[in-house]
């Protein structure tokens, strides 16, 4: 079965025009990536865990904060390795110089024995709709249409 994660795409409005919060993914392959490299913060559901409460908990691990208010469902997406993502969006703000990641370890460089530490987000920005279309991985490019949508609509 494949897996499934949860993620909240934050937004604010910033003299009127809606920003989403993208986090760059932290470790020596996405180093020199930038377009297409960037997604929501996310992680893996435990068993019989609620969607929403696996989405509040990564956010807090990847970013350093709390993912304060209330959550407007976004649907479900697969990913392009066929991985599942389920999706919330929170209006709030977060301020990037606050970000504090957790960090994950592994064998750095290849093959050589020894093992390295990398923050799991190494950076987070704040994108324009436009901007963030081109910087957010392809497979999870229509969260920014949903949101669009829902912003539409009053959310």
């Amino acid at each position: 079965m494949p897996l499934t994660s949860a993620g909240i795409l934050m937004y604010r409005l910033d003299q009127g025009v809606p920003q989403v919060l993208l986090a760059h993914p932290g470790g020596p392959f996405w180093r020199r990536r930038d377009e297409g490299a960037w997604m929501l913060p996310k992680g893996e559901l435990l068993p019989d865990e609620d969607a929403e409460v696996a989405a509040r908990r990564e956010f807090g691990e990847e970013l350093g904060a709390p993912a304060l208010g209330p959550l407007h469902p976004l649907g479900r997406l697969r990913q392009r390795g066929g991985k599942w993502v389920e999706a919330f969006a929170l209006a709030g703000d977060f301020d990037t110089a606050a970000l504090r990641s957790n960090m994950f370890e592994l064998e750095w460089p290849p093959h050589s024995g020894q093992r390295a530490s990398f923050p799991e987000i190494d950076r987070v920005a704040w994108f324009t709709l436009a901007q963030a279309r081109g910087k957010i991985l392809p497979s999870q490019s229509e969260l920014i249409d949903r949101l669009e949508a829902h912003l539409g609509r009053g959310g």
